[in-house]
């Protein structure tokens, strides 16, 4: 059937929607066959429907009224009850009877005194000026003719200069209603002339109620934890909840609708996966962790919804770990709450931040990527291995692993290439000029005033008492026995301890007599950093004074050091350092 008349649209509207109830097409989808017939059975819009209730009970009714909002809130539905309202022969306090002929008539779409617009297809000048001419004929039939404009932020800025004076001053019987989701989109001078109403987005209580009944009155056997996820999913849209239970009800027609049936229609991945590819995640497992994802792909679930799922369950870690009053905030269930707060004591904050922000970056790129997966997967990689990104908190992560690899006997990396600038051949022989160094012989960082953590991670200086220092302070001989016996001293030293002094390097100043430091050199900087701290400092002055009755400072320090002025030491910045040393390829510059 071919309509060409906006009126004659409305009448094979009508024709059409009476076929769906007959016969021949007996089925009518959820969101149509429930969709509200009075105010009362709106849900999650009570400030609307009170305030217009109020308007058709002490006949204020206004002129034009804006309803905004996201997509299925309610916004055309609540219109076209207050389009059977205004004309209703019989109102029941402030609803349409939905008896009469005008409300019978409306709600099937033959009325001439309700015209539905939709603004994305006829949103030029020509369609307005045939609305401005057609005001000016009264109702044949009923108070009011109502104008329905649906997506009215489509209209063209020419067909809102058009609207503009008749939605200023229409006649007395033309009410216009125009819904939006985009109000931002709207002109000023047409905002100012409405009566502007905001559809929040629905509870999801409320859809899970709604569902609840709903499933009652058609006979489907639904688990109450299924009809949870719909209503999550729906994402405060009504509309949305009921087409995704609609899809769901459809696969497993006849049978009962269960938790996982539900995830396996739609494409979504149940929590307790999250709660494994966690795990996996923390114990840098990445081969079994990319074999989950590819489990998940086999089973066919969406890799953009998984993505948006995986960073709101990190969100739920997040919040937990913030608070223990998040219970009403995060809305699930009890079950499910003490899960979450097991798995949020497995993580540090910062490692869950660092978590969310690339899951969050991942979900804003991954939408329109072909390559999904591979995208997914080295966002998996960065997870697992820090040393990939260049961020302070992954830098955070790279010295808790190498804490970690110290604390099991696991060697750190041996030294590094000197960099460019720094002679290689410095001082083998533990001499150099004392005026590299500040006057304490402070390395860079200590000057820099970056702090170090006193201990590392596992690592406990209980058991080291203070150190009884002799008076005499060493001289140059005494530090060049020192350094002889050097690895007979860090023998005694602490298992973690131990392990890092031994790639270090130990030199003194044998130009002056009443200089008792002792400098030991580092060429990596992530054992420095662990290394340096005042405990294990005077565990090893405690014990080089044991060995040589001598008394001993001793100062921790970096290789690259070695070669700074003091001017330099006092303005060291950490982010170059992390990217000098870390990062950056380092090259041994040629002096010649």
């Amino acid at each position: 059937m071919h309509c060409m008349t906006r009126t004659s649209q409305q009448e094979c509207r009508g024709i059409l929607e009476q076929e769906e109830t007959g016969e021949n097409m007996s089925y009518t989808a959820l969101y149509r066959k429930f969709r509200p017939d009075t105010f009362e059975d709106v849900k999650g819009q009570d400030h609307i429907v009170k305030t217009l209730r109020n308007q058709i009970k002490a006949d204020r009714i206004g002129h034009a009224y804006l309803f905004c909002g996201t997509r299925g809130t309610g916004k055309t539905t609540v219109a076209k009850i207050l389009a059977r309202a205004v004309n209703c022969e019989h109102p029941v306090d402030g609803n349409p009877c939905n008896e009469c002929a005008s409300c019978r008539a409306i709600a099937s779409g033959a009325s001439m005194n309700v015209i539905e617009i939709d603004a994305a297809s006829n949103n030029g000048v020509d369609n307005i000026r045939e609305i401005r001419e057609e005001v000016a004929y009264p109702p044949t039939e009923g108070r009011y003719k109502v104008y329905i404009i649906d997506e009215v932020h489509m209209l063209s800025i020419g067909a809102f200069n058009a609207l503009l004076k008749t939605l200023e001053e229409p006649p007395s019987y033309v009410i216009f209603i125009l819904a939006t989701t985009e109000a931002h989109k709207i002109p000023v001078t047409i905002l100012s002339r409405c009566q502007r109403y905001d559809f929040r987005r629905i509870s999801q209580e409320t859809i899970l109620k709604r569902l609840e009944d709903l499933m009652e009155k058609e006979q489907v056997d639904a688990e109450e934890k299924a009809l949870r996820y719909v209503a999550k999913k729906g994402d405060g849209s009504m509309r949305d909840s009921l087409s995704l239970l609609d899809q769901c009800i459809a696969f497993y027609l006849g049978e009962k609708l269960t938790y996982d049936r539900v995830l396996e229609v739609l494409g979504a991945v149940d929590t307790d996966v999250f709660s494994e590819l966690l795990r996996l995640v923390l114990a840098e497992q990445i081969t079994d962790a990319i074999a989950l994802l590819d489990r998940l792909i086999l089973d066919g679930r969406d890799l953009t919804q998984f993505v948006n799922d995986f960073t709101w369950y990190l969100r739920n870690l997040m919040l937990l770990k913030a608070s223990d009053d998040m219970e009403d905030i995060l809305d699930i269930s009890t079950e499910n709450l003490a899960q979450l707060r097991k798995e949020a004591a497995m993580i540090r904050n910062d490692t869950l931040m660092r978590f969310i922000r690339i899951f969050s970056e991942l979900a804003n790129s991954i939408r329109y990527s072909v390559n999904k997966r591979v995208m997914l997967e080295m966002a998996l990689i960065k997870l697992c291995k820090p040393e990939a990104e260049k961020d302070e908190l992954s830098l955070i992560e790279r010295i808790r692993k190498l804490e970690r690899m110290i604390e099991q006997g696991i060697a750190v990396p041996g030294r590094m290439p000197a960099p460019a600038g720094v002679s290689a051949s410095s001082a083998d022989d533990g001499r150099w000029d004392p005026a590299m160094y500040g006057a304490n012989g402070d390395s860079g960082y200590a000057a820099s005033g970056v702090g170090v953590p006193a201990g590392g991670a596992g690592y406990s200086t209980a058991g080291n008492p203070e150190p009884s220092l002799p008076a005499a302070k060493a001289a140059p001989e005494d530090l060049k026995k020192v350094k002889a016996m050097w690895k007979n001293i860090i023998v005694e030293t602490s298992a973690p301890f131990r392990l890092a002094l031994a790639s270090a390097e130990v030199k003194y100043n044998a130009q002056e007599e009443n200089d008792n430091r002792l400098f030991v050199v580092f060429a990596d900087f992530l054992a420095e950093r662990y290394i340096n701290n005042a405990d294990r400092k005077r565990e090893l002055e405690s014990i080089i004074a044991d060995k040589t009755g001598k008394q001993v400072e001793v100062r921790f320090m970096l290789a690259a050091d070695e070669g700074a002025h003091r001017g330099k030491l006092a303005s060291i910045d950490i982010d170059e350092r992390i990217r000098e040393f870390i990062h950056a390829d380092i090259e041994i510059e040629d002096e010649n």
